[in-house]
Formats: structure tokens, sequence, C-alpha cells
């Protein structure tokens, strides 16, 4: 989980060493991140057939072997386009990592203990983000950003070559797999009921998460003063915060009954966290602050919904509806952060910051309204 989103931390932890040294704008270090989860979104419907199909441990060597060539090609970038076809690449890992850890978990883990693991495996996400906003944001300024990514893209030639040796053996496919027609494939790529409000409420997630990870380090450089290093420490501390948000959140969601209503509480959360980000202007510690609430609110909030996947997933379908759900979420990665672009290229990061806080408020209302729903119904979960 840590590599397969490390690409999207990296640039932002490097964001203003990377933007300096290939003279991008901050729109195109913006389109970076829309490139790759573009991808994964248009990836990830097939990833997770693949994920059900060819099983976890395959699909996990893969992303992990993807996501070293991705990296390699990232620190060799001449250019914003070349730039541009690498973490397009990236974005394959990033179709495969839910679908894939998620399938692993319901396989090999029994569902009383699934909500805890969830939050665990969740969690290595924002490890990816301490990795890059600590370790290897001081690696980058003494080694270049260019060794800085190419140290990580080795690391990930040495997790897959563990995950090969480690990880359980896949279970053979069920015959009925091999025999879907055309008509089950095409329906396979909609999300319905508790899933496809997951999606969209992972869409308007991933659009304020996007935006703060991939703007965070260069708001902390040029709109609060603070050097790159202490800058990268700020996506840092959101990765820290993130991963204790994850654990303990997961676990709650691990009741069914309880685990309905955290979404909605937890973006509700989320949207004061991004208006004391806009109040750091004023009062730089708020920003501190604020990287300690994203990372318990909003990033928590994208594993709970991992764990209520797992619960609502049909039988056989944990790789697909897992992939449809984190469909939206890259989705909303692709959308977010041009649109902050726009915002942080005419020096207007406190705007920036309330549209953030926009999206997490819509996140919260879909969320809560599914829940509303699902209480009316009925549904015995």
């Amino acid at each position: 989980m840590a590599f397969s989103m490390m690409q999207l931390f990296l640039l932002g932890a490097l964001g203003p060493r990377l933007v300096d040294d290939l003279d991008v704008s901050p729109t195109v270090l913006g389109l970076t991140t829309t490139v790759g989860f573009g991808a994964a979104a248009a990836l990830s419907p097939v990833g997770g057939r693949m994920v059900d199909r060819i099983g976890p441990r395959r699909c996990l060597v893969a992303l992990l072997l993807v996501s070293a060539v991705a990296l390699a090609l990232i620190g060799s970038a001449p250019g914003a386009g070349f730039l541009l076809a690498a973490v397009a690449l990236g974005g394959l890992p990033q179709a495969l990592a839910n679908p894939a850890t998620n399938k692993a978990i319901v396989a090999n883990v029994p569902a009383e203990r699934r909500g805890s693991v969830t939050g665990m495996k969740q969690s290595g996400v924002q490890l990816g983000a301490f990795a890059a906003g600590l370790p290897l944001a001081a690696l980058a300024g003494v080694a270049g950003w260019r060794g800085a990514v190419w140290t990580a893209a080795a690391a990930a030639v040495v997790a897959a070559v563990w995950a090969a040796r480690a990880l359980p053996a896949d279970h053979p496919p069920p015959k009925s797999a091999s025999a879907s027609c055309a008509a089950s494939w095409a329906a396979s790529w909609v999300p319905r009921g508790a899933i496809a409000w997951l999606a969209v409420f992972s869409l308007l997630l991933g659009c304020g998460i996007a935006s703060v990870n991939t703007y965070l380090a260069l708001y902390g450089v040029r709109g609060l003063g603070l050097g790159p290093t202490a800058a990268g420490a700020l996506v840092a501390v959101l990765g820290i915060a993130g991963i204790a948000g994850r654990l303990g959140w997961s676990k709650v969601a691990g009741a069914p009954g309880r685990a309905v209503w955290l979404p909605g509480g937890l973006a509700a959360g989320a949207v004061g966290a991004a208006l004391l980000l806009a109040a750091s202007a004023h009062a730089r510690p708020l920003a501190w602050v604020a990287a300690v609430a994203l990372g318990v609110f909003a990033v928590a909030a994208n594993a709970v919904s991992m764990v209520l996947v797992m619960q609502r997933a049909a039988a056989g379908r944990t790789g697909q509806d897992s992939a449809l759900v984190s469909a939206g979420f890259f989705t909303g990665f692709a959308i977010g952060p041009p649109l902050f672009g726009l915002l942080a290229a005419a020096g207007q990061y406190g705007t920036g910051w309330l549209l953030v806080a926009a999206e997490f408020a819509g996140a919260s209302v879909v969320a809560l309204v599914w829940a509303v729903r699902e209480r009316r119904s009925g549904t015995p979960r």
C-alpha cells in the first residue's frame, strides 16, 4: 500500500525542488496527479477483475515491480512530458492496491479481525507519506530529488522480492469466473447499492485529499515561508496522523452498526481541518494542527470506506467492488489537484483550502444521507 501511492507523496513532498529543477508550474504539478489517478481510475475495474481471477499475491508482486519502474522513470524525467508518462504508468499499481489487499484479507483473516487488519494495511499508505515527507525529503537535500526517487524505486524492488516469498499462496479462482458472459462483464463495471454510494463519497473525499497531498508542501514554502525540509515535514505529520487515524477508526468500523455512520462524521471533521489550513495564512502554527486533523479525519475516512466495502461486497466480488470504490476515489484524485492548481498558480491558497472544505462537506452529506437510508431500510449489517 505504501508503494502504490509513493509517487503521489514524493511529487507532493519534493514538489518545491521538482518545480524549480524541471521549470514546471504549480498547475503542471497538479496535472501529474490528474494523469496518474486518471489512469488509476480507468484501470481500476479491470484491475479488480484481474485480482478476482488470478489472485492477490501475483497482483501484489506485479504492483511492486511496476511501482519500481514508474519511480525509476520519474527520477529520470528530463521534462514535463516524460514525467507525465511515468506518472501514468504509476496508475496501474494504484488500481491493483485495494482490490488485491482487500481480497487477501477476506481470504486469510477471520471476519472479526478484518476491521483492525484493514486499518493496519491502509495505514501503509500513510507510511508512504511519512517516508516521502521526512527521510526521503531529507535525502533529497543531500542527493537531490532524483536520488531520493531512485532510492524509493530500489526499495520497491526489495519489497517485491519479499512479497513473492512471504505472502499466502493464491487460491485457484472458481471455474464459473472464466465462463462469465459479456453482459456480466459490462454489469461488473457499474456500482450498485452501498457500493455506488461509497464510490460517490470516495470521489468527493479524493478531491480534497489529493489537493492536500499535492500542495501542502508547496503551500508551506510559498504561503507560510517554511524551508523545503520543514514543508516536507508537514507531509510527514499528515502521514503519522493518518496512520493513527486509520488504525483507530478502522477498528471501530469493525462493528457494522457503527461503521455506517463513520464516513459522514469523519468527513465533517475534515471540513474543520481544511478551514484550519485556510486560517493558517494568518496564524502559521495552525498548519501543523490542520495536518494532524486531516490525517485523523480525512485520511482515516478512506480506510473506513474499505472496511465497509468488505462488509457489503457480494460473494466473489471483493476485488471488483473494492476496485469500483477505488475508481471513485482515484477520479477525485484526478479532478481535485488541477482545480486547486489554478488557484495556487494565482497565489490564492486560502481560497483553495476553502474549496477543499467544500469537497469534504459534499462527501459528508453523501455519506450521511446513505447512512440514514441504510438505517431506514433496516439493512442487517
